[in-house]
C-alpha cells in the first residue's frame, strides 16, 4: 500500500514523463492519470491524520504513565515516611527523602511530557511541511497547465479569424 509521500512521486514522475510541448516548458499529460493520482492522494490523507492523532495519543498515553508513575512514587514515599513517624530523627530523614522522591516523580514527569510534546510536534511538523510542498507542487502544475491551455486557445483563436478572412467567393483558389 502506497503512503502520501509514494504518491507525491508517482505524481512527480507522471508529469516528468509527460509529453513536452515544443518550444515551451509546458508538457500534455493524461488529465484522467492525473485525476486519479489526486483522487489516491485525497484517500490517503484520512491516514495521515490517523497517524498525527495516534502520536497525539501515544503523547497523552506518556504523560498517564508518568503521573501514575508519580503517583506511585508519591504513595511509596508516604507508605516510607509513615514507617518512620516513630522517631524523631528518623521521620525528619523520611520527609526530606520523600520530598526528594516527589521532586524526582515530579522532574520526571516534566521531562516525559515534554519529550512526549517534543516528538507530537516534529511529527507534526514533518506532516506540515509535506503538505506545503505538496501544495506547492500542485499550485506550479497547475498554472503550467492553465498556461498551456491558454496558449492553445490564443492559437485556436488566431487559427479561426483566419478562416474568416478568406474571402468566401475565392474558395475554388484555395
Amino acid at each position: 500500500m502506497e503512503n502520501i509521500m509514494e504518491l507525491f512521486g508517482r505524481l512527480e514522475d507522471t508529469v516528468d514523463d509527460a509529453t513536452k510541448v515544443p518550444f515551451t516548458e509546458n508538457v500534455m499529460v493524461n488529465g484522467k492519470e492525473l485525476l486519479d493520482l489526486i483522487m489516491d492522494i485525497k484517500l490517503k490523507f484520512p491516514d495521515a491524520i490517523k497517524h498525527a492523532e495516534w502520536v497525539i495519543q501515544e503523547r497523552n498515553k506518556i504523560l498517564m504513565d508518568a503521573r501514575k508513575e508519580a503517583e506511585g512514587k508519591l504513595k511509596e514515599s508516604e507508605r516510607y515516611a509513615n514507617r518512620l513517624v516513630d522517631e524523631n530523627e528518623v521521620t525528619r530523614r523520611a520527609y526530606e527523602q520523600a520530598e526528594k522522591i516527589v521532586e524526582s516523580a515530579k522532574q520526571a514527569e516534566r521531562e516525559m511530557k515534554l519529550g512526549a510534546l517534543e516528538y507530537a510536534d516534529s511529527i507534526l511538523v514533518k506532516v506540515e511541511e509535506g503538505l506545503k510542498q505538496t501544495m506547492e507542487r500542485f499550485h506550479e502544475q497547475f498554472l503550467s497547465i492553465e498556461e498551456t491551455y491558454s496558449v492553445f486557445l490564443q492559437q485556436i483563436s488566431k487559427n479561426r479569424q483566419e478562416l474568416r478572412g478568406i474571402n468566401r467567393n475565392n474558395i475554388d483558389d484555395l
